[in-house]
Formats: structure tokens, C-alpha cells, sequence
């Protein structure tokens, strides 16, 4: 198992994991349903929306298993797949310098995904402050369709 912590500028309230081979995973094509379970789903990447537009915490999990959840410590939850052909994820704001923006190595193939949030009430009253954070699960497994799997009201 290995674990990540990064300090992300979301940028227009997202950032992204998407394949380092791909280009079109970057968050241009959010619609109604996308904004409302907080993610945009592509074969090969994802974006997330959070809740402010200014540098959020994200911690990245990679694991040989799924591992355990306690839902009960999270705003909002959902699940999906996607393809991880090169084995590496890009990690970025939508705004990110993409040569420079972090590589994760996972097993190449068909990678499970959970999107996890927190501290979604937590924000300021101008909306630059708050303590929301995100965590990224990601682990080898056949293809599940996307699932809420815990909504948070505002969603």
C-alpha cells in the first residue's frame, strides 16, 4: 500500500488523475450529473469538484486490495473504474503545469476508484477557507459502474 499527501491549487473548484498517455480528462466536460455527484468520469482519468477554488489537501491511497471504509467520516463518497494503460496517473490542478505536475505509479489495467470527502461544511463565509479534503482510494478490479455510494446535501 502506498500513501500520498498533496497540496493542490483547485483551480475553478477541480483537479484531476487521469493516464499520463491521455489529453481529455481535463474537467472541460462537466455536465448537470457530473456537478451534481461532485466528479467527471472519463475511460481514463477523472476530475474532482471541490468546494473552494484555492490550494485543498488530497491524499491518494494505492492499494493491492479495496480497502475498508467507515462512512461515517466522510461528506461524500462515490465510486467508479477506470483504465490505467501506462501505469502512471498525472496529478494536477486544471491549471497545472503538466510536465511538472506529480506521477503516481498504479498497475497497469483496469483500476478500481472511491472519491472520498470531508470538512464540506467547514468553509468560511467568503468561501477561501475551510478545512474540506479529499481522498483518492485506487486498486486493481474488474470494471464497476459508477456509484453514490454517500451524498452530501449540498450535492
Amino acid at each position: 500500500m502506498q500513501e500520498h499527501s498533496f497540496t493542490l491549487f483547485a483551480d475553478y473548484h477541480q483537479f484531476y488523475l487521469r493516464d499520463d498517455t491521455t489529453a481529455d480528462t481535463d474537467g472541460a466536460n462537466w455536465n448537470d450529473a457530473a456537478l451534481k455527484e461532485r466528479v467527471f468520469v472519463a475511460a481514463d482519468g477523472f476530475a474532482v469538484s471541490t468546494a473552494r477554488n484555492m490550494e485543498v489537501p488530497v491524499q491518494v491511497l494505492i492499494a493491492e486490495q479495496e480497502p475498508p471504509l467507515d462512512m461515517g467520516t466522510w461528506d461524500h463518497a462515490v465510486s467508479f473504474s477506470i483504465a490505467a494503460p501506462s501505469g502512471r496517473l498525472i496529478i494536477a490542478g486544471c491549471t497545472d503545469y503538466l510536465p511538472d505536475a506529480a506521477r503516481l505509479t498504479v498497475p497497469e489495467g483496469p483500476l478500481r476508484v472511491r472519491v472520498l470527502f470531508a470538512g464540506l461544511e467547514t468553509l468560511s463565509e467568503d468561501g477561501l477557507d475551510g478545512d474540506d479534503h479529499y481522498r483518492i482510494e485506487l486498486w486493481p478490479g474488474t470494471p464497476l459502474e459508477f456509484a453514490v455510494l454517500k451524498s452530501h446535501p449540498s450535492s
